[in-house]
């Protein structure tokens, strides 16, 4: 029965690994999840190996160690989704930066459309509001990811008077350095509230980021993820977090 249960987990992450390495960009939460299939294979096959050696000594302590690693990893994904709701925007901001991601074949990434989505529902209710959307361009992108951010909002309807293209970031940090030097320029100061959007795991490091930026009074909207993207986005930003407490 124990077999049987890890091999169909196997199957089954198995067919979201060939998908993802077929359908989706390869970083760090991709990598973990092909690790995962690895790891519901081996356990699958020698589950009995396994259970006698981490039932005692080295074995023991290892098999602690990793449930207290995956314990951790559960509360600071949950840490991680709470914050992305904890700094809601009330109307008043004078800008919006929109964060950027990925960019392929000129068109915008799903997980990108989520973010500039979110930013065209605020934009309609807040017609003062400037736009700047925020993304260089990648070595694996045609054009920089601010160009097809702002054609996206301009065929949504969105004016390109409001639009500010920040195109040079390469980095969650350079997005909110290059937008607040494009925002000074435009009569935007840094204790003026604005707001930036960004999927909801994102939320936490981002505002971080913002603070150290020098903006003094910032929101999130978060932004919805499809269903597929949730689990390896909010592993790899676990990691991301534990850098940026420890070496940011």
């Amino acid at each position: 029965m124990k077999t049987a249960f890890f091999l169909l987990l196997a199957v089954i992450s198995s067919l979201d690994s060939i998908w993802r390495w077929r359908q989706s960009a390869f970083h760090l939460g991709t990598f973990l999840m092909y690790c995962i299939t690895a790891a519901l294979w081996i356990y699958t096959f020698f589950h009995k190996p396994i259970d006698l050696w981490c039932s005692s000594g080295v074995g023991r302590i290892f098999k602690i160690i990793l449930w207290i690693g995956v314990g951790i990893t559960v509360v600071l994904m949950a840490f991680l989704h709470w914050s992305g709701s904890r700094v809601p925007p009330d109307g008043t901001e004078k800008a919006i930066i929109v964060l950027g991601a990925s960019v392929k074949n000129n068109a915008v990434s799903p997980v990108l459309a989520y973010r500039l989505d979110a930013a065209y529902d605020y934009a309609i209710q807040n017609p003062e509001s400037l736009i700047v959307v925020s993304g260089g361009q990648g070595a694996d992108e045609t054009i920089p990811e601010a160009q097809a951010m702002a054609e996206y909002l301009i065929q949504k309807g969105i004016p390109s008077r409001r639009i500010l293209k920040e195109d040079k970031s390469q980095s969650t940090q350079e997005n909110f350095l290059f937008s607040k030097e494009l925002l000074s320029q435009n009569g935007v100061a840094s204790a003026d509230p604005i707001v930036f959007v960004t999927n909801r795991f994102h939320c936490y490091r981002a505002e971080g980021y913002a603070k150290r930026a020098g903006f003094e009074n910032v929101r999130c909207i978060p932004a919805a993820i499809g269903p597929r993207s949730v689990l390896p986005s909010y592993l790899r930003e676990v990691f991301a977090v534990l850098y940026f407490w420890c070496f940011a």
